[in-house]
């Protein structure tokens, strides 16, 4: 944990804050300094703050707390038989044995405070920030303590990828969109010789070849045919599967990450049609959506070339509201994107105005998933990129899964 760079952000953040509620109701409350980052896990709960605080131990049973004051030194609560556990963390250690001694300790580290940042999320619009339960909250309030989100404060210390992350994240999209070739490949192949195929056989060859790159997915991939490729979230099992015909619409989206400590993950959706020529409705669909993905990047870098900030709900209402326009606005049933990470979904900001209201600014170091999508009865399309922040500027707005596809694949 690097103390001196939290608690610049603590003030950092204070900023960002600032500007990100620029048109919101919440901007007096939400400019305000923070006095310091309130972190707490109970049995692996918040797995943030174990992240960010480097508290990896399966043997802590009990209650654990670290704050970080904007100037000072970090304090943490620990209970008094998991001493040993905190040993080699940086700061002052205080210890509690009953309910009664944390509260009063816990009283006696924020005596001087009056706004702290806690993983809560205001009425949890932001699921992955609510990693703290209503009543340790309301504990903390009840001290006089004003307790706000850490949303930005998270995105800023655990969202930003490392110059190696983003390495490692090149070499993993260059590789997947290869097994994605090939798999497209293969799969026409056995079409062409009237071999018979399933989703769970494509699905089987992905993952054959994750292992040979030393790629891991973390779970297998989507191979959907026809209709199954309007659930978004289908994939095929060995007991649950569907055969691959001529004249079928096929979904793949696979991800994958390095083998490696803190490698990220890359992400990619492409859509093919079993034959030569593709029915025009096919077409339709995929070009509304390829433009809606293309719309997005566009959106982006245009609004940071005026110098404003880029909201991640600011974003998905653009290619929502496009698709909407085409007729389709029913189908598109999911987030335009999400944070990717260490975790295929992240902590960061997400591209979201549907399941959620991302407030947060999409900022330098940050990568997310652009995947608008049309579900229709009988096939569904979606196309997926990856887009990281480089720099708040147009050419600092860089798809890092090229080339994206343009067209649907035609396999025979």
């Amino acid at each position: 944990m690097k103390v001196d760079e939290i608690q610049g952000l603590l003030t950092e953040t204070r900023n960002v804050s600032h500007r990100n509620s620029k048109h919101s109701r919440r901007k007096d409350r939400d400019s305000k300094e923070l006095d310091g980052w309130l972190m707490y896990d109970f049995r692996g709960s918040n797995p943030i703050a174990r992240n960010v605080a480097g508290i990896d131990d399966p043997g802590i049973t009990r209650r654990w707390f670290c704050y970080i004051p904007s100037e000072g030194t970090p304090i943490w609560l620990v209970h008094r038989i998991e001493l040993s556990h905190f040993a080699a963390v940086i700061g002052e250690v205080r210890t509690y044995t009953s309910w009664g001694e944390l509260h009063r300790e816990m009283e006696a580290i924020l005596e001087d405070s009056h706004r702290v940042a806690m993983e809560y999320s205001p009425f949890a619009a932001i699921p992955y920030v609510s990693r703290v339960d209503a009543g340790t909250v309301e504990w903390i309030r009840s001290l006089g303590v004003e307790v706000v989100s850490s949303a930005d404060l998270i995105q800023q210390s655990e969202a930003r990828w490392t110059a190696d992350q983003y390495a490692g994240h090149l070499e993993s999209a260059h590789l997947i969109l290869e097994i994605k070739d090939e798999a497209f490949a293969w799969l026409g192949e056995q079409l062409h010789n009237g071999v018979t195929v399933t989703e769970y056989d494509v699905q089987c060859l992905i993952m054959e070849r994750f292992d040979d790159m030393d790629l891991t997915p973390g779970h297998p991939p989507i191979v959907a045919v026809n209709a199954k490729a309007s659930d978004p979230h289908y994939y095929p099992t060995a007991d649950q599967h569907q055969s691959i015909q001529p004249g079928d619409f096929v979904l793949i989206d696979l991800w994958a990450k390095q083998k490696l400590p803190d490698a990220v993950y890359a992400d990619t959706t492409w859509v093919a049609y079993a034959g030569e020529i593709a029915p025009q409705r096919y077409i339709e669909v995929f070009e509304i959506v390829r433009d809606a993905r293309d719309l997005a990047v566009t959106f982006i870098r245009e609004t940071f070339a005026s110098g404003e900030v880029v909201h991640g709900y600011a974003v998905d209402d653009v290619v929502r509201n496009y698709i909407t326009e085409k007729g389709y606005g029913e189908f598109f049933i999911h987030r335009t994107g999400h944070s990717i990470g260490t975790e295929i979904h992240g902590n960061g900001v997400h591209i979201d105005n549907l399941e959620t209201k991302d407030e947060r600014a999409l900022i330098p170091g940050v990568c997310f998933s652009i995947e608008p999508g049309i579900y229709l009865p009988k096939f569904g399309v979606r196309s997926e990129i990856d887009v990281f922040i480089a720099d708040l500027a147009p050419d600092g707005v860089i798809v890092t899964t090229l080339p994206a596809q343009e067209e649907v694949l035609m396999l025979l």
